[in-house]
């Protein structure tokens, strides 16, 4: 189980250059779990993605419901005051407290390619290109 930041759900749904990655890291660890803000970020990027025309607005709908498909049900709730510590701790937004509270709660790992959350939380979060490295082919 892992703790799959936005960012890598989108590289793995989207194709692009780290999408190898991204299905790499799935191959490694298939059960990926996220805190219920992951929702509201995804839309975020698929509405970027219809405003700058790289994808049509029924293809993000499409994209939604089949990262719904493969998170949906995994989604845990974190704790407030720990997300709130971890904020001041860090300088991170909550957003990005409440991947890695969960991952701390869990004990599992963050999966991103953030560099500002890898560099904040250097003992929970792993590079999406660390964590597919070590995936066997598949």
């Amino acid at each position: 189980m892992i703790v799959a930041d936005t960012d890598v759900l989108a590289y793995l749904l989207l194709p692009g250059d780290r999408t190898v990655l991204a299905r790499r890291a799935f191959v490694r660890d298939p059960v990926w779990v996220a805190p219920p803000l992951w929702r509201s970020e995804l839309r975020n990027v698929l509405a970027l993605y219809v405003r700058q025309r790289r994808l049509a607005l029924d293809d993000a709908i499409a994209v939604q419901e089949e990262a719904e498909g493969l998170v949906g049900g995994r989604e845990l709730p974190v704790d407030s005051a720990r997300v709130l510590s971890l904020a001041a701790e860090t300088g991170r937004s909550a957003y990005d407290c409440e991947f890695a509270a969960l991952a701390e709660h869990l004990d599992v790992p963050l999966v991103t390619s953030d560099r500002q959350v890898l560099a904040s939380f250097p003992r929970r979060a792993v590079s999406l290109h660390a964590f597919a490295t070590d995936a066997p082919d598949g």
